[in-house]
């Protein structure tokens, strides 16, 4: 029988890929406000969730 490796430590962790950091701290606003009242597809809800982040500058890259 072949012995299995042992699983790498999980402090050993790679760091986040990208870089990318988006905070919702302190925002006040409603979904509905974000997303309008009527149903909207999930591309949709992700291209207002970005025009929502730029207009407020809540990125830091």
């Amino acid at each position: 029988m072949a012995t299995k490796k042992a699983a790498p430590a999980a402090s050993k962790k790679k760091p986040a890929f990208g870089g990318y950091t988006i905070s919702f701290k302190g925002c006040t606003d409603t979904l509905e406000k974000v997303f309008g009242s009527t149903p909207i597809a999930p591309s949709q809800m992700t291209k207002k969730i970005w025009e929502y982040v730029k207009a407020n500058k809540l990125s830091k890259s």
